[in-house]
């Protein structure tokens, strides 16, 4: 048992099935080392190290990782308990101080990862104290927002293969918004794979596909279109290659309507988690901001409100504020390449909905523009940037967004 006035450190090293423990004190002396299984009975053996070495409610041990998430972490961060979570290439990079070989093994490296916290502790930023339901929201919209990549990438790719063979289709969807990811269309191919099987379907056909898509108005309307334009003239493959074109549709379009149903069923856990955290309303008052947006905005920013010491920790952690570049006589202010990606896309579509959402978002935009000379991107960026600061503002002080006190000097130029 080490007595109290010596500062311990502790650096993980985590793998799939195993990980490597090591603690060092304040001179930088290796005290313990262990191996450990990744299950119920390795996580006892780690936490009886760390109270074995003065781990308490009251003098929790810091602890080193290159992971923020999985069920090791979650053990860990139980209590007050510091958890770094390094990033891989930094630690990389403090490894070299310790080998010239650069050699690497697993015990390295958890005693590379306590040294990090030992000598640059200040430094790093512990993971943040965010509550149990503002995580399941990230976790939530994180998936959500994946879902839809995913769908579109699926849509993408079932939209080149109709480009080879069938073209009829995609001048068949078209008009509908969303196209390929619509019930509509799913159906439709579902009964004609091929152009030569949709040449075939008679108007009822086509009435009763619509029908069994959801579709309530226009239904007649709408067949007539469809058969107009499937019995159009078209080129053609080759009828055993159309065939085999048409089978890996089908395969595809059973992926698609997956991917578009699990985007449905999680914007809707989305939705309703959301709406039962505290800081709802206050994100839901700025304009720009919906639910499913906002959501992605309070998954990236997290609820833990002294995670930022200022908005402009907050402002360079979305990749929103510039970043000046000096050496010498040479200097340069460009747009920052290391951000959180997930929160400057969700920021990119937030300042564009506000600049129609807002007349004083809209008025800060046109002045951008106008007056600076600013690029469109430059210029929403510099809107998201601004944004950002109230909304770092509003969740601190626990206001809504105000559009007069937000804007003063945008709408007066406005009027």
């Amino acid at each position: 048992m080490m007595g109290r006035n010596i500062l311990i450190y502790c650096g993980i090293d985590w793998a799939e099935r195993t990980h490597d423990v090591a603690l060092v004190d304040d001179s930088g002396q290796l005290l313990a080392k262990r191996h450990f299984t990744d299950d119920a009975a390795g996580y006892k053996i780690l936490l009886d190290l760390l109270v074995e070495y003065g781990d308490s409610e009251e003098t929790p041990i810091p602890i080193a990782i290159e992971t923020s998430r999985g069920l090791l972490v979650s053990v860990l961060r139980v209590g007050k308990r510091q958890v770094f979570a390094i990033n891989p290439m930094s630690a990389a990079r403090y490894r070299d101080r310790h080998s010239v070989s650069r050699k690497k093994s697993d015990p390295g490296d958890a005693l590379v990862l306590a040294n990090i916290l030992r000598t640059d502790m200040h430094a790093h930023r512990p993971l943040p104290n965010d509550s149990d339901l503002g995580r399941a929201i990230a976790v939530l919209a994180r998936a959500q927002q994946d879902s839809l990549w995913n769908r579109q990438q699926l849509s993408n790719q079932l939209r080149s293969l109709l480009r080879e063979y069938y073209p009829a289709a995609l001048a068949a969807f078209e008009p509908w918004r969303n196209g390929l990811c619509r019930p509509e269309a799913q159906e439709l191919l579902r009964v004609a794979p091929t152009p030569a099987r949709a040449a075939r379907l008679t108007r009822t056909q086509l009435e009763a596909a619509l029908k069994r898509a959801g579709r309530k108005r226009g239904i007649t309307a709408e067949a007539e279109r469809l058969r107009e334009v499937f019995r159009d003239d078209y080129a053609h493959q080759p009828q055993l290659v159309e065939d085999a074109l048409g089978k890996q549709t089908l395969a595809l379009l059973v992926q698609l309507e997956a991917a578009c149903t699990a985007a449905d069923d999680l914007a809707e856990a989305v939705e309703e988690a959301f709406q039962e955290h505290s800081d709802a309303e206050i994100i839901l008052s700025f304009p720009g901001l919906g639910v499913q947006l906002g959501a992605r905005v309070l998954a990236e920013i997290g609820d833990d409100k002294a995670r930022f010491a200022d908005a402009r920790g907050l402002k360079a952690y979305a990749g929103a504020s510039p970043i000046t570049r000096a050496s010498g006589k040479k200097s340069s202010i460009t747009r920052r390449w290391v951000k959180n990606d997930r929160l400057n896309h969700a920021g990119y579509l937030w300042a564009f909905s506000s600049i129609t959402a807002s007349p004083g978002a809209k008025a800060h935009y046109r002045r951008r523009r106008d007056d600076h000379g600013d690029w469109h991107a430059s210029a929403q960026r510099n809107l998201f940037n601004r944004m950002l600061g109230q909304l770092y503002h509003c969740l601190q002080h626990h206001t809504l967004f105000d559009e007069h006190t937000a804007f003063p000097t945008a709408l007066a130029a406005a009027a």
